[in-house]
């Protein structure tokens, strides 16, 4: 090609290099994509160690992107891998495995755990891999509470189902009654990384997650069915007086964060209570929902005018 002769140290000629540089260079990543940020869906590869993180990358990549072996911690940087699943790309994050909090981690842990969190917040989606043949552990509960402090859709992988006898199912069921009540709206799949069985289900359950972490709700719309809701099961009198909701609104997306004004405080429980009937009747399935609430405060009133 045609020699381009610039200066690095008074920048002469860099003007024209870049004007052929972006000659060359292919569509944006935003218009073959349709991603609002640009390029590919980013998604976070997270949990503890020797989980199967690694090898289920392998599997849905086609090639051995990540070092595989049974001493737990074979992972240590996170490893960036764009994958194709159902005609469309992913950008996907193997990190490692989280063995402690990252307060209370020392030397290689604990940069390990500074990038897979940031990697966590850097992410759109989430796929919480989890040991089906084990209990359900405290490090499991804390990489779930990373990704739901981080706002992120979530899917929760069930890995190594190749293993789980009826036994193990049924321990299962009091399991996610009991450690996994707090996160019910996640999208959940059953899967065996080694063998392969039931990887393609994986990709319409991030679809489903990101589609809610997207979702917008019209104001009009919220307000006359939080008009019903209200009328059907008020708020608990506080204090001698019953607080009244005075408007409401979505006031962002990723994830779907709402605001309610109101004349009074609502108690914790009546705010669970409005939450869970918003997923029942509009969905958010796979996606976190903040629900925040404003007390307006009354106005002095003036003093008649004599």
């Amino acid at each position: 090609g045609e020699p381009h002769p610039v200066s690095g140290l008074h920048g002469r000629g860099s003007g024209d290099l870049l004007d052929a540089i972006l000659e060359t260079l292919p569509e944006t990543p935003r218009e073959t994509f349709g991603n609002q940020l640009g390029g590919p869906r980013r998604v976070a590869l997270v949990g503890k160690p020797n989980v199967g993180k690694s090898s289920l990358l392998n599997r849905v990549s086609g090639e051995v992107r990540s070092v595989v072996h049974d001493v737990a911690g074979t992972t240590v940087d996170p490893v960036d891998s764009l994958v194709e699943l159902d005609g469309e790309i992913f950008r996907f994050v193997d990190t490692a495995g989280l063995r402690k909090r990252v307060k209370t981690a020392s030397g290689m842990e604990y940069y390990a755990s500074l990038r897979t969190q940031a990697a966590i917040e850097a992410a759109e989606v989430a796929l919480v891999l989890l040991d089906a043949s084990e209990p359900i552990s405290e490090q499991d509960q804390r990489v779930l509470t990373m990704v739901e402090e981080a706002g992120r859709a979530l899917v929760i992988v069930f890995n190594k189902w190749d293993l789980v006898d009826e036994d193990r199912r049924l321990a299962m069921k009091r399991e996610l009654e009991r450690d996994l009540v707090r996160v019910r709206w996640a999208e959940t799949v059953n899967i065996s990384a080694l063998t392969g069985r039931a990887t393609s289900r994986i990709a319409p359950a991030m679809r489903t997650a990101l589609s809610s972490w997207d979702q917008r709700i019209p104001t009009g719309q919220l307000n006359s069915w939080l008009s019903d809701v209200i009328a059907a099961t008020p708020p608990p009198v506080r204090g001698g007086k019953q607080p009244k909701v005075l408007f409401a609104t979505q006031a962002a997306t990723r994830p779907p964060t709402f605001v309610l004004f109101t004349s009074g405080f609502l108690e914790a429980g009546y705010r669970r209570f409005l939450e869970r009937r918003l997923r029942e009747e509009f969905g958010f399935a796979g996606s976190p929902i903040r629900l925040s609430v404003r007390v307006r405060e009354k106005r002095e009133r003036k003093g008649k005018r004599r």
